[in-house]
């Protein structure tokens, strides 16, 4: 059995014109929301061994504040361009060729990939927010050998549904 969260970045802005889609910062909310995140992370005790994320800033800026809360210095932290403005075909491969060392991992992006590829695993529909969190159980044991319906939605949460602490 192996773990996939996934988690959409947290809200960018759009405040300084003619900046790159790439190079957007993340907005007073995103950089609120993404520590919440990592705090829940923290509390449900997951841990993941390896953390993919987008290499665009409010991907990267998320990630970082999420191990931050979350205390995951010790995960591995990969960068993978392939996230940016990948379709759940392009996520599936960058599943697909996850080290087998890794049982549970984080994979930080965007939409609409988030949200095609939790249909795509788990054959539910949920909208992934601005740092949106899903975990996905797969029922195998290589993740090469991931594939469509593979997976169970065991929850999906909103970072409006966490409380302040």
């Amino acid at each position: 059995m192996k773990r996939l969260l996934l988690l959409r970045h947290a809200k960018s802005s759009w405040e300084t014109a003619g900046l790159a889609d790439f190079d957007r910062p993340l907005n007073g909310r995103g950089l609120r929301d993404a520590p919440r995140v990592g705090l829940y992370l923290r509390g449900q005790k997951l841990r993941p061994d390896l953390i993919i994320s987008s290499p665009a800033e409010r991907a990267r800026r998320t990630a970082a504040l999420v191990v931050e809360a979350a205390r995951l210095q010790s995960a591995r932290l990969r960068y993978d361009e392939r996230i940016y403005e990948a379709d759940a075909a392009r996520l599936v491969e960058v599943v697909s060729q996850i080290e087998e060392d890794a049982g549970e991992v984080l994979l930080v992006g965007h939409n609409p990939g988030m949200e095609e590829l939790l249909e795509l695993l788990t054959g539910e529909t949920r909208r992934m927010t601005t740092a949106a969190l899903a975990l996905v159980a797969l029922d195998l044991e290589k993740w090469g050998k991931v594939r469509e319906r593979a997976g169970r939605l065991e929850w999906h949460l909103r970072p409006k549904e966490l409380a302040d602490d």
